[in-house]
């Protein structure tokens, strides 16, 4: 599971994903409920938005309702689950353009953070979810209505890959993130079925990824958290 990553900078969409940035700015690094950039597919272009990340925002958990967690969606599921199976059904897929994304590694005996991304250096693109809520503004009637939009990342078992397995408590299930490899970035997002969508499921070679321990957290404001630029 990724509960935590390095979002992709302002520079590096339009570079490496060929699309416009949002206006407004992110953080360096995201976490829950976090707003950070997807790539999707509006109208047939494709186009960059801010989205919150966990498919279910905290704030639109029902008063009662015991808190749960969002952010990934396992692919076994992601079509029974209700939190993401309307999305799903509906193919609202996007790419969540990342610098890199962080797991814990416990072979030292205890948690300690690493930084897990591409080899070549470049960003990378995880396959996700997005669905839109509705928010009001002042007085009522639609006209006042404006949509937010939130997302997930898809994860897939990875108890036999090399590095991915190396992750998370001992014991505990290893899953990784779907990468998108960049030259399927527009035939993810133009999936006709969820059959067709299932096809992109697979881990990434190990040798094209790279990892290092990062146990010191970056400070969530960062460099990017005022103009979303690195």
């Amino acid at each position: 599971m990724c509960t935590n990553y390095a979002a992709a900078r302002r520079d590096r969409l339009f570079r490496h994903f060929g699309v416009e940035p949002p206006d407004s700015p992110w953080r360096d690094e995201i976490y829950k409920d976090y707003p950070a950039p997807i790539i999707r597919r509006v109208d047939g272009d494709r186009r960059a938005d801010l989205a919150t990340f966990g498919m279910v925002p905290r704030k639109r958990i029902p008063a009662g309702v015991r808190a749960f967690d969002t952010m990934n969606a396992r692919s076994e599921t992601v079509g029974a689950k209700r939190s993401f199976s309307g999305a799903w059904k509906r193919l609202q897929l996007c790419l969540v353009p990342c610098e890199a994304f962080y797991e814990p590694c416990y072979e030292t005996g205890k948690a300690v953070r690493w930084r897990i991304g591409m080899a070549s250096g470049e960003p990378l693109a995880i396959a996700g979810l997005w669905r839109e809520w509705e928010i009001g503004g002042e007085g009522s009637g639609p006209e006042v209505m404006t949509l937010a939009v939130s997302f997930t990342m898809i994860t897939i078992d990875a108890a036999q890959h090399p590095l991915m397995s190396r992750f998370h408590k001992p014991g505990d299930e290893k899953r990784s993130v779907v990468i998108v490899p960049p030259s399927e970035y527009e035939n993810w997002l133009a999936c006709q079925s969820t059959d067709e969508a299932r096809s992109f499921f697979s881990l990434c070679p190990a040798e094209l990824m790279a990892a290092v321990a990062d146990p010191v957290a970056q400070n969530a404001g960062g460099r990017g958290g005022s103009t979303g630029t690195q």
